[in-house]
């Protein structure tokens, strides 16, 4: 961790968010030689818990100055929310379109007296099998927050850093900050290009996943269909003038999805039909 700045006030006055931004390392591809890095935030309010990427927050200011709904997602990332004090989260996935599933997620934590400083902070250990992975996290317990990244919950203090024994996922605490009062993601974490998520069941989610790996393209061809060949059309910076071309995109499409399949969940997994 390069630096850690908390700044730390009486919690929730009135509609507050408290801001944890955690930086993010992880392998989408597990055979992958480095980690990806992203800033994420964790958003503390009164009822509800919220991460989610911190490019989402920067947009959202971009697109509300210009009047348009967001369009911005990243599918490696993590989206959730869930209510205080529960282990039931809500979890966003865009494919086609954006679906939110609902997961119970409890988590038993094997507490150690093992401690450690990190800046001005004390830090003790804890460990979990979560996901089909081995955990182990260091948390706080001067911040009387039982909270922390991604579904990371349920320990007696703030969470400052947690990683996986495989070295594929970590979460680094690096900042906190109040605002004022509590943060609307409403138009960007709930919903996307201005169409509210449509729950759906984790076996549905699966189903509709394997669907979009046979024909991961069949957007891109309805558009291009409709197009009728006017005008410049490109997919995956390859400019399009016939559909035998999609043939060769799906294939590059489906074989990335392959590689892109080491969910922070191990047990998770998505089995892919094999070439």
């Amino acid at each position: 961790m390069k630096y850690l700045l908390l700044l730390l006030f009486p919690f929730f006055i009135s509609a507050q968010t408290h801001r944890f931004i955690y930086e993010y390392q992880f392998k989408s591809d597990s055979l992958a030689k480095e980690l990806t890095k992203e800033n994420m935030i964790l958003d503390i309010n009164p009822d509800e818990i919220k991460f989610y990427p911190y490019f989402f927050a920067e947009n959202d200011s971009i697109y509300k100055l210009k009047n348009n709904n967001n369009s911005s997602w990243d599918d490696l990332l993590p989206v959730i929310t869930r209510s205080r004090n529960t282990n039931k989260n809500t979890s966003y996935v865009l494919l086609n379109d954006l679906f939110s599933v609902q997961t119970v997620d409890p988590i038993n934590w094997k507490l150690s007296t093992e401690t450690k400083k990190v800046g001005n902070y004390s830090l003790q250990k804890a460990t979990t099998t979560f996901g089909g992975r081995n955990w182990t996290a260091w948390f706080n317990t001067e911040i009387n927050l039982n909270e922390g990244p991604y579904k990371f919950r349920g320990l007696p203090g703030l969470i400052f850093e947690i990683s996986d024994d495989r070295n594929n996922f970590s979460f680094s605490l690096v900042k906190s900050y109040q605002l004022k009062s509590t943060y609307d993601t409403s138009d960007f974490l709930e919903s996307f290009a201005g169409q509210k998520s449509v729950p759906i069941t984790e076996k549905m989610l699966l189903k509709k996943q394997l669907e979009l790996f046979n024909d991961p393209l069949q957007d891109f061809k309805e558009m291009f269909k409709n197009s009728k060949g006017e005008g410049s059309f490109s997919v995956m910076g390859v400019k399009i003038k016939s559909l035998d071309q999609f043939k060769e995109l799906t294939t590059m499409t489906q074989e990335r999805m392959r590689k892109e399949n080491n969910p922070i969940e191990l047990d998770k997994v998505i089995h892919y039909p094999k070439k």
